[in-house]
């Protein structure tokens, strides 16, 4: 039965989306972008994730967008989906990251407090009194997380920014990313961590890992200013 859709993205991608939501369908996301990436298709130049979909891009002189889709729609009907709790692999670490929450770090606070008739502090409380799994790494090895509490789904934003801030922590439906570079983004900004969490000089360029859980800790712009810049430091996996 199949539980993906895939369409052209442009004259050398296609996009594989899952069909449902919940993360047994991001589950089944990741497994057939972890089954494509092994069996190497020929053509295909980059498989980039979000949390339901997966943009599988490729070289239109080696293949076509017929042959993608025909490869990922073997793989669907012959491999059967598996549950989110059935593919993971660890249980990761306990990863605290400092963040600063207010209206300069997190100019869509106050917005999204109003379109879910609730407070600021209300929104900060569900980032923060909750634990967040880190799913996958996106483009940039930016991080994203499940498990928000917010009283809604988050809405994205009807006009994207053009530039956020490195260290942005930003939320759409019930979920949360850090930006680990500036960029442009249609999630809500929220608040700001001053570590670095990507740097490619590193043997370990990125700070945190699929699985790893988050908890993200309210600091004052006195005690981030100490940790500008510094690479977020993370303890061995348990």
């Amino acid at each position: 039965m199949t539980s993906i859709t895939t369409v052209p993205y442009g004259d050398a991608a296609v996009m594989l989306t899952a069909l449902g939501s919940g993360p047994d369908a991001r589950a089944r996301v990741r497994q057939l972008g972890a089954l494509l990436q092994e069996r190497a298709p020929h053509g295909v130049t980059d498989a980039i994730a979000g949390l339901d979909s997966l943009l599988i891009s490729f070289d239109p002189q080696r293949t076509t967008t017929a042959s993608i889709t025909d490869f990922v729609a073997l793989l669907d009907d012959t491999t059967a989906p598996v549950a989110a709790s059935d593919i993971a692999t660890t249980t990761g670490r306990l990863v605290h990251i400092p963040v600063v929450f207010d209206a300069g770090t997190g100019p869509d606070l106050d917005a999204v407090a109003a379109e879910q008739d609730t407070t600021v502090d209300a929104i900060i409380a569900a980032a923060t009194e909750v634990t967040f799994t880190t799913v996958l790494l996106a483009a940039g090895m930016a991080p994203m997380m499940e498990g928000g509490a917010f009283p809604t789904q988050v809405r994205r934003a009807t006009q994207p920014r053009t530039n956020v801030p490195a260290g942005s922590i930003m939320i759409a439906g019930q979920n949360a990313i850090i930006q680990p570079s500036p960029g442009p983004t249609g999630w809500r900004v929220i608040g700001r961590t001053p570590h670095t969490i990507v740097d490619i000089t590193r043997d370990n360029a990125a700070a945190i890992a699929p699985g790893d859980r988050v908890q993200f800790v309210p600091v004052s712009r006195d005690d981030a200013a100490n940790l500008e810049g510094v690479f977020l430091e993370t303890e061995p996996t348990r």
